[in-house]
């Protein structure tokens, strides 16, 4: 019988010997869990959560760094008849004033019934529990009661999850998802590689389990076909990019995703002893999606690994958002990568794609993100909200088996993001040989006298200019005030270790840079501290909110952490437990 529900394949992987979750440290060594372990640890946590209180249909805020107390939490939360919303652990402590407002906005959108967290992010998230009050407050899952778990009804059409979107272009939007659409993802993606007796799949992931990519995309296909799944803490991949392809060569690991920055990181950063031993002729594919895709840096990542085993073809650019559960359009697997020239002078003024030969000048390199899965339907229209024909760029639109109930306890931003069955993506592309090319976000056009421009083709000429940080500069255009047209801002974080006379250098390199890759002339160009620019939770750079912050004269770096900024937040964090606890005992007392 197919599984109707998540809780259907927990329950069904649970009872096979094979598979499982393997969790990896610093010092990458080994955690094992298998799908019956972690499904124990579920119910405990279950049994819980409805022993304090919770509901069918209650929120369960998640936080959690990547470990075997998320999956408890997560299907814990399932098992009781809640809904999960996993949310980011406090990894930029330099910012914690923003992550505070930002968390308790979130808690308070989806009207948070409890908030389990793990115990170190637990000591320092008094602040925005504080402000958003769930009821039943903030626990771990050791501080749960212990009781054994009284089953709920759970069917297709009930909520299996609550994503936010990325808020890149605004605040991010709590992305409703019932167990049908999850689940029809995720057969969607397993479908794609299938078993065969020589190949049995396996995943390595350090992606956020916070984010689709990393929950829906890696855990939920795992989980129904009982495969084993590998997970690195994500600031460990940062810290050190080889470790990611360390396990995949030694868990023989055939599908991995990732972000066009992680391929980056190892085609650029990662020293040539870290890669001593490496055999990776096991990957089958490698889905590149969630931020644009960079050709320059996939024939990089390539010709970089080639010799560790990497063959042609396992770089696949995908396309997908939180509102779909995940993916819309892969092209063929195992094809290499298409990357097409078109002329930049007609995509910008006339959003029309015209393709240029290898030996013409002034071209746009775009890689297609390929066709729609089956079930979707893909259509690009115009203003008018009518289809545009191939070649023409405009708003894409889709329609599928995966696509979110709505924005939750939002019915006007849930009709405004739907017409006739189909969504709104807020994503701008065109269609070229039945194959979709992206061009960007329709809120972060660059537009210069008329010409709509594409942020990443700008912000991408400046990556090789010495002493910039690669992937950190945001392009954007503003009208200021006064002014009498649009100017062209950008804003370029130095690297940590780049020479004071590169720094100096820099805003004349990158202008220079961005002529000659673009033709564009920039008229601010802005030199900041790296980790300056402001970054969504799954790390896509902001770029109005860039724009926003300068000119509120507020675009600062992160504060140093130190360990008495950090006692301190510790110390804020406990007053703020206190009052809620101190206000809740007066909530409780009877009046005179």
């Amino acid at each position: 019988m197919p599984a109707e529900t998540l809780l259907d394949l927990l329950a069904a992987a649970g009872r096979r010997p094979e598979g499982g979750l393997r969790f990896l440290d610093r010092e990458e060594h080994a955690t094992w869990v298998p799908w019956g372990e972690a499904r124990a640890a579920a119910e405990a946590a279950a049994g819980g959560l409805q022993a304090l209180g919770v509901a069918k249909g209650d929120r369960v805020v998640l936080v959690f760094p990547t470990g075997p107390d998320f999956f408890a939490a997560f299907f814990g939360a399932l098992l009781a008849g809640a809904v999960p919303v996993p949310l980011y652990p406090p990894v930029r402590l330099g910012r914690l004033a923003e992550y505070y407002a930002r968390t308790a906005r979130m808690m308070e959108r989806v009207r948070a019934r409890i908030v389990l967290a793990d115990r170190r992010v637990q000591r320092i998230l008094g602040v925005p529990v504080g402000r958003a009050r769930p009821p039943l407050g903030c626990r771990t899952l050791a501080e749960l009661p212990g009781a054994r778990p009284a089953p709920v009804a759970v069917g297709p059409g009930d909520l299996a999850l609550v994503q936010f979107s990325s808020g890149t272009t605004v605040e991010p939007k709590p992305v409703a998802l019932a167990h049908r659409a999850i689940l029809a993802q995720a057969e969607a993606l397993s479908e794609l590689w299938p078993d065969t007796p020589t190949l049995r799949h396996s995943a390595v992931s350090w992606l956020p389990l916070y984010h689709d990519m990393g929950l829906i995309g890696c855990v939920f296909p795992a989980l129904g076909r009982d495969a084993t799944l590998t997970l690195i803490p994500p600031e460990l991949f940062v810290a050190r990019p080889a470790l990611w392809l360390r396990a995949i060569s030694r868990y023989r690991a055939t599908v991995s995703p990732a972000p066009n920055f992680a391929f980056a990181l190892c085609a650029f950063r990662v020293p040539e002893s870290e890669l001593e031993g490496l055999d990776l002729s096991s990957w089958v594919t490698a889905l590149d999606g969630a931020e644009s895709v960079a050709p320059a840096v996939v024939r990089a990542f390539e010709a970089r690994l080639a010799p560790y085993g990497l063959r042609p073809g396992v770089v696949t650019p995908v396309y997908g958002l939180s509102e779909s559960a995940l993916a819309v359009t892969f092209p063929p697997l195992g094809r290499p990568f298409l990357a097409r020239r078109f002329d930049r002078e007609a995509l910008a003024r006339d959003g029309r794609a015209r393709e240029l030969g290898p030996d013409e000048d002034g071209a746009r390199e775009i890689v297609s993100v390929g066709l729609p899965l089956p079930g979707f339907r893909l259509e690009v229209r115009g203003e008018d909200g009518l289809s545009l024909p191939a070649g023409r760029v405009g708003r894409i639109w889709i329609a599928g088996p995966s696509l979110m109930e709505g924005y939750l306890d939002d019915p006007q931003a849930t009709a405004n993001a739907f017409q006739g069955g189909f969504l709104d993506t807020g994503d701008l592309g065109f269609l070229w040989d039945g194959e979709l090319y992206l061009t960007g976000r329709a809120k972060d056009v660059v537009i210069l006298r008329g010409r709509n421009h594409s942020p990443e083709e700008i912000e991408r000429a400046v990556d090789a200019v010495p002493g910039a940080r690669p992937g950190c500069a945001v392009a954007a255009s503003f009208l200021p005030e006064g002014g009498d047209g649009e100017v062209l801002a950008l804003f370029v974080e130095a690297r940590r270790d780049a020479a004071r006379e590169e720094v100096r250098a820099l805003p004349a390199a990158c202008r220079a840079a961005v002529l000659a890759a673009t033709g564009l002339d920039v008229d601010l160009p802005v030199v900041l501290a790296s980790g300056t620019l402001p970054r969504t939770s799954s790390g896509k750079l902001r770029r109005a909110e860039a724009v926003r912050l300068y000119l509120a004269d507020r675009l600062e770096p992160p504060a140093k952490v130190t360990p008495l900024r950090l006692a301190g937040a510790v110390a804020r964090s406990g007053l703020a437990y206190a009052r809620l606890s101190l206000a809740g005992r007066r909530e409780d007392e009877p009046d005179d």
